[in-house]
């Protein structure tokens, strides 16, 4: 990881990034992108990022975190969250073109985990599921210290499956609030943390739909750890228990007495995450 990468994640309203290396990270550079501009109008963005990067350090390649399904052997992007612009951008071909060095394009769940993986609690963890609870529910796949994304980077959509007459994404998420009860999230954290019990059993509720995505998790892949992030991690405390009520419920004992399940504590997960896309291709 002696190597300097450029690490960009591309959200909703900004994109960020900064060269990426062994305990090294650059300033953040930080750009509102266009959101419903052209799809040129965007990759505008995009390139005035990279270059700002590019200039103050010599890089190997290129890393991108998008919130969208990902061709991730041609680096197209397909559909991409709150850019109606981007239905399909060849991302990698146009990059590489641009700045003449490898580019790897991933989705952010997937990066999320690889951030972990290289520069969180993952360590010396090569089998490990990044979890990622906010307004949905993503997670990226560590096996045997590589992200396995799957051949249409749809590795990992337990959020997707069914469950119950919904699926997990529906009540395993932090839309469970308004989604079953019609509350604001916001509203029932802050309640939580006064300690009204009508919130704090809304929490206890949210823990049982995730205690049993992650049985479904492990009864799938058999991890030794999964962490947690996304904004729903912050009210962990509220929903901690009765999440573990239920994965002790699983039907291996052994396997949940070697389960860890964590909260992320990494600062920067998804510029870390794309920048270790090359890592991982090493």
């Amino acid at each position: 990881m002696d190597n300097r990468v450029i690490g960009i994640d591309l959200g909703a309203t900004n994109i960020r990034g900064a060269v990426v290396g062994e305990d090294y990270m650059s300033d953040i550079i930080s750009r509102r992108i266009q959101t419903k501009g052209t799809e040129e109008q965007v990759l505008q963005d995009v390139y005035s990022l990279i270059d700002s990067l590019i200039g103050s350090s010599v890089v190997k390649a290129i890393g991108i975190g998008v919130p969208s399904v990902v061709d991730v052997e041609k680096g197209i992007v397909y559909d991409v969250v709150h850019i109606p612009s981007w239905k399909e951008v060849h991302l990698k071909e146009l990059l590489e073109k641009r700045y003449q060095i490898p580019v790897f394009v991933n989705n952010d769940a997937n990066c999320f985990a690889l951030g972990e993986y290289y520069f969180g609690k993952s360590k010396g963890k090569p089998n490990m599921i990044g979890l990622t609870i906010g307004t949905g529910l993503g997670a990226g796949v560590i096996i045997n210290g590589h992200l396995y994304a799957g051949k249409n980077c749809g590795a990992g959509e337990f959020g997707m499956v069914d469950y119950l007459e919904q699926n997990y994404e529906f009540y395993a998420s932090g839309s469970f609030f308004k989604n079953v009860y019609g509350l604001n999230g916001e509203g029932v954290f802050k309640n939580a943390q006064s300690g009204d019990k009508e919130s704090l059993k809304l929490y206890e509720e949210l823990g049982m739909h995730l205690g049993n995505a992650i049985k479904l998790i492990m009864y799938t892949y058999d991890t030794e750890l999964i962490i947690l992030g996304g904004s729903v991690q912050l009210a962990f405390e509220f929903f901690e228990k009765s999440m573990w009520a239920r994965i002790k419920t699983f039907a291996f004992p052994k396997s949940i007495e070697k389960l860890e399940v964590k909260t992320s504590v990494l600062q920067n997960s998804g510029i870390l995450g794309a920048a270790a896309l090359y890592y991982d291709a090493q």
